[in-house]
């Protein structure tokens, strides 16, 4: 069996350069040595883990292009490019394109009415695809991707505005299995959860805060941020290894491990892996 394969980019240029969700603040900034001693410390544990790790060139002027997990999502073969809301990420678009294009996917876009932020908001947990809307992407872009790969969307309204992204508060485990933070969607988003996903975790709100359910599933381990002792211990107790990662100059840009990341062969929990 080949080794996971994940994207990653060095924080050569991270930064808080603006301010487009609740965590960005440009007057407390980022410490930017510690950013890049805590990505290194990320890029080691996968690393350690057995996982290939390929790297996207930072760029100059796109802070937030360390953020891999917003780029796109994969289908097998297929990269479908995000189509961010705010202009300052959309610049990224170009370099990604130009990377998986170079990398054997083929390259596709949603139409131009629709938003889409990729593996940020679209996270497969066995065949379905569950889909986060309504801060940053909308539910139409969900569907058409529903429409074209022939599978079932499950979308998810996120309704708490420090939990801007699916990926910030819900984390496929395995097919059937989760980790998520229940308030950060509306009831009718939680009975979809509790529907289709037979066991989940729910994450304590401090530790939601931490980015908990925002972290890396490579086998039966979980790279998650540091200081989440309730989620380490419940992770345990289903039978994972809990492998926590300082990642707190990143939390003040609304990221952490998962954001980090982009599982370019499928994420454990999808069911065409």
């Amino acid at each position: 069996m080949k080794p996971p394969y994940i994207l990653m980019c060095p924080p050569d240029y991270y930064g808080i350069e603006y301010e487009i969700n609740p965590w960005m603040s440009r007057s407390k900034g980022a410490n930017v040595p510690q950013a890049h001693r805590q990505w290194r410390n990320l890029h080691d544990a996968l690393r350690g883990l057995g996982v290939t790790v390929e790297l996207l060139t930072p760029q100059p002027g796109l802070p937030d292009l360390v953020f891999t997990a917003n780029a796109g999502l994969i289908f097998k073969e297929r990269f479908f490019s995000s189509r961010f809301r705010h202009e300052v990420r959309a610049r990224e678009s170009p370099y990604n394109d130009t990377w998986f294009a170079a990398h054997g996917f083929t390259v596709e876009h949603l139409p131009e009415d629709m938003y889409f932020e990729g593996a940020g908001d679209a996270l497969f947990c066995g065949s379905a695809l569950f889909a986060g809307y309504r801060i940053r992407s909308d539910v139409q872009g969900h569907q058409y991707l529903g429409e074209v790969l022939g599978i079932q969307v499950l979308p998810l309204e996120l309704v708490n505005p420090r939990f801007y992204h699916l990926d910030t508060c819900f984390c496929p485990l395995a097919p059937g299995e989760a980790i998520y933070y229940p308030a950060a969607f509306d009831s009718y988003g939680r009975k979809v959860l509790q529907t289709h996903v037979p066991k989940l975790l729910a994450v304590a709100e401090p530790e939601a805060h931490r980015f908990g359910c925002n972290a890396v599933v490579v086998g039966k381990t979980v790279i998650h941020n540091s200081n989440c002792p309730q989620l380490a211990a419940d992770l345990l107790s289903w039978g994972y290894h809990s492998e926590p990662v300082e990642l707190d100059e990143f939390l003040k840009a609304g990221g952490s491990a998962k954001c980090l990341t982009l599982r370019l062969d499928g994420e454990e929990a999808a069911g065409w892996r």
